[in-house]
């Protein structure tokens, strides 16, 4: 049975999340390439990370033996058969090895979901769909800016009505009941109230800013208010 997925860790820092594997392995020139590959496996239990730490092992007990065995020259250099063959060995171990982490880093660790600073947590869920809504409402003012009759037609601003345009979270204050207009804008049922015997009375708000003046409104709503009201024409 093939162990967990690799790429289960998306935290931390380069050098938490396997960065400390390069430097041990080029510290150790090659030789301690069997230490990253082996804290691979250990983490992810894959049957080729096992082997690869096992064959990097082999590699640099082989690469021992060969410098042991080579000839020495009078200068105290190596020569001869063995002395190729370790030095063969070392460069696979250096270079080979590099390559080899670069690959199993990847897979044990996975990318970083977007580069947001090193120890910054992702996202939140639900500030990103906040976000989004704000963008939605100010796309939403501007067709009704540009094009009151589709907004009218998209029910841009009416939440009291079956719809299928998303406007962010708009409230039209010309048109929408108290209910909506304080379920919307988060304010008490009594300055819903208050706006629309305003609008009423006055026929209809020409601004937002209007119905500050004319609802006497708490100054505390009034930012409220500007985030989710609109006002369009008849």
């Amino acid at each position: 049975m093939s162990g967990p997925p690799a790429a289960f860790e998306r935290h931390g820092n380069w050098f938490t999340r396997g960065g400390w594997w390069f430097v041990v392995h080029l510290l150790g020139a090659g030789v301690l390439l069997p230490v990253p590959l082996a804290h691979a496996a250990v983490r992810t239990r894959r049957p080729w990370h096992v082997v690869a730490a096992v064959a990097s092992l082999v590699l640099v007990l082989a690469t021992f033996v060969f410098v042991g065995a080579a000839d020495r020259g009078p200068d105290g250099s190596t020569t001869g058969l063995f002395a190729t063959l370790s030095s063969m060995s070392i460069l696979t171990l250096y270079v080979g090895g590099l390559a080899a982490l670069i690959v199993v880093r990847h897979q044990v660790f996975g990318p970083r979901a977007r580069p947001t600073g090193w120890d910054r947590p992702l996202p939140d869920p639900a500030v990103a769909a906040a976000l989004a809504a704000r963008d939605r409402r100010a796309e939403a003012r501007r067709l009704a800016a540009q094009d009151p009759m589709l907004a009218h037609e998209l029910r841009v601003g009416r939440p009291d009505l079956p719809r299928s345009y998303d406007d962010g979270g708009l409230v039209d204050l010309n048109a929408a009941p108290a209910q909506a207009i304080a379920r919307t804008c988060g304010i008490a049922p009594e300055h819903a109230q208050r706006i629309v015997a305003c609008r009423s009375a006055a026929g209809r708000f020409a601004t937002v800013e209007d119905v500050f003046v004319w609802a006497d409104l708490p100054f505390e709503t009034w930012d409220y208010v500007r985030d989710r009201a609109v006002v369009l024409g008849r």
